[in-house]
Formats: C-alpha cells, sequence, structure tokens
C-alpha cells in the first residue's frame, strides 16, 4: 500500500482519535518505507519538511530522555532496569545497568544524576555511586506508588509526579492517591495536589515561576504559579491538547505525558496525536505527527537544537530552530 506522508498522518490521526492501538501490525510493517516522516513548519520552532529520522527501535521501554553537556542524550529503559546513552553519531550504549527501574530523570548543575525508580518506588541520586541518596521514599506513612517523572528547581528542590499503581497491587501493599509532590531543599516532603486525576509529565518554566503538569486522563495540561520557597498557588488549565482526546477503558484520555520547554518558553508536550507545541500564554502552535505515540522528549546536542523523543521502543530525533531551555539538563 503506497501514500504519501501528508495522507498518512491524516490516516493515523483518525485511528488514534477513534481510541485504535496503532502498532506494526495495524499499519502495516513497511507503512512508513515509501515517504520518511517529516515536520510540519511551525515558525520559530521547526521547519517545515525536516526529516525525522529514526535513530533505533527495539529498546525495552523508553522515558526519561535528557541532555547531557557533551551532546548527547540518555534515556531510561524502565523494563529492562537500564539507562541507555545515544551519542552525537547515533551510537548506542548502555549508561547504567542497574538504574532501579528509573523513569524520569534529571541532572544538577554539580553532575548528580536524580531519578523518579519504579522497582522499589523512589526518589533520589543515583549517579556517581559514592553520591546516591534516597530522597522520598514515603508520604505520611505509606509507600509511593508509581514515581513517574521529576524537575530539579534552581534551589535544589525535586518536583516529581506519582500517578497512582499500574497494575495489581503487590502483597501488602497500600497506594496512596496520584500526587504531585514537592521536596524542599531541606529534604522535606510536600504534597503540592491530589486531585489530577493521572499526573504524569512535569516541567518549569524557563524563569521557574510556572510548574507544568501533564495530566493523562484530561485534556489540558495543569500549571501553577511557583512562589519563591517553592510552594504553588494558582491552579488552572494552561493548554488545551488539540484533538487528543480518545476514550479507553478508564475513561478520557490525552496520553499527555512527557514535557519540554524551549529557551523562549514554548511548552511541548508528547500526547495521543504527537508533539503538540504551545506557547508560554497556552496558545497552540502545532502539532508534530510521529510514526509511534510518544512517551517522552528533550532538547539535547551541544546547543540545544536537537529535539529528541522516545517512546513505544523507539529513539526518533530532528533539528529545531528552538533552542531548548540551558538553564538546566531539560
Amino acid at each position: 500500500m503506497q501514500f504519501n506522508f501528508a495522507v498518512k498522518q491524516q490516516w493515523l490521526r483518525a485511528l488514534l482519535m477513534a481510541g485504535t492501538v496503532v502498532t506494526a501490525v495495524t499499519i502495516g510493517t513497511d507503512a512508513w518505507a515509501d515517504d520518511d516522516p517529516v515536520t510540519p513548519a511551525i515558525p520559530g520552532v521547526v521547519a517545515g519538511g525536516v526529516k525525522i529520522s529514526l535513530i533505533k527501535d527495539g529498546f525495552t521501554g523508553t522515558e526519561g530522555p535528557i541532555g547531557l553537556p557533551d551532546g548527547s542524550l540518555i534515556f531510561t529503559e524502565t523494563q529492562a532496569n537500564r539507562i541507555t546513552r545515544i551519542d552525537e553519531d547515533e551510537n548506542v550504549t548502555t549508561y547504567i545497568a542497574d538504574s532501579n527501574g528509573a523513569n524520569g530523570l534529571a541532572l544538577s548543575p554539580s553532575g548528580e544524576l536524580y531519578a523518579v525508580q519504579t522497582l522499589k518506588p523512589r526518589v533520589g541520586i543515583i549517579h556517581p555511586a559514592e553520591k546516591t541518596k534516597i530522597l522520598a521514599e514515603k508520604y505520611n506513612g505509606k509507600p509511593l506508588n508509581r514515581p513517574n517523572d521529576l524537575v530539579l528547581d534552581k534551589k535544589g528542590g525535586v518536583y516529581f509526579t506519582d500517578p497512582g499503581i499500574n497494575g495489581p497491587l503487590k502483597p501488602g501493599q497500600s497506594p496512596t492517591q496520584p500526587a504531585v509532590y514537592y521536596i524542599k531543599p531541606s529534604g522535606e516532603l510536600l504534597l503540592i495536589d491530589s486531585e489530577i486525576k493521572r499526573p504524569n509529565g512535569i516541567q518549569l518554566s524557563p524563569d521557574e515561576k510556572v510548574l507544568y503538569v501533564a495530566n493523562t486522563a484530561g485534556e489540558y495540561v495543569i500549571a501553577f504559579d511557583v512562589a519563591a520557597d517553592g510552594s504553588v498557588s494558582n491552579k488552572r488549565n494552561f493548554a488545551k491538547l488539540e484533538d487528543a482526546l480518545q476514550t479507553t477503558e478508564n475513561g478520557p484520555s490525552s496520553g499527555a505525558d512527557g514535557l519540554a520547554v524551549d529557551s523562549e518558553g514554548r511548552l511541548y508536550v508528547a500526547a495521543n496525536t504527537g508533539i503538540q507545541v504551545f506557547t508560554s500564554k497556552g496558545e497552540f502552535l502545532g502539532n508534530i505527527v510521529l510514526p509511534k505515540k510518544a512517551q517522552n522528549i528533550a532538547f539535547a546536542g551541544k546547543d540545544k537544537r536537537t529535539f529528541y523523543i522516545v517512546g513505544r521502543g523507539s529513539a526518533y530525533k530532528f533539528p529545531t530552530l528552538a533552542q531548548g531551555y540551558t538553564g538546566r539538563a531539560k
């Protein structure tokens, strides 16, 4: 079956909106072979017709991408219990072999690698070995469920999401509700929201005055104003995920997952229909459609002008006009 990529985009969008799980069987193993996926033109973000390059597929779980100072990218293969590195020449190597099921990653200015971890649910520093540290395992005496994503602020605090149990309860497990937390620089763990149905990706604006949370089960990215002490207020619907809502057995879902920001404060959201891009005011700019559903995203490269996407066992990249925010790893 041969048809151009623009038609494929429309076809894939229709399948996603119908709630269809799109796999290689659904679309055929050669369904993308006649045309490489390309970007739409989004002013200031990406030129039109830029090739979206497949780096590699066959990974075991794909989450948590962040750029390293040397220009490479690392991301988590959560199900394989490892962290994988892709250098600027697309060489793929193991970065950390035993990650305690790390999912989201963050890097401090002094080089400590932070991770939310799922095998023994916790948040902490996992690298280098001499600086490993557990920052949070419980809230009010109850274990965390399955921490998903995190972002560090300049004060040394950590915001992270815990969307709840994924799958059956383990023996003796008493789950807490889905929540967003803040670990203060002092180490105190604060609950900052427990009403988002399924909090997932989390990110700060470049000036750290706004906290964004992706709600997988809703149609909006949620925003909070951030005070000097790290506390939040003025919770609101920030950006509506255009045409991304689909019906699942658990109700409506936008599929909102990983988040990224660029140097101009634009917000990038991995959602059911692709990578949706918004201004710093929540205005929709465009959607970048991919062959597979994106799970998480990041700017990387020495100049942070390469956009990486990981999802459903694959990793992709394309060059951008926008530059990722350089004030932190992501």
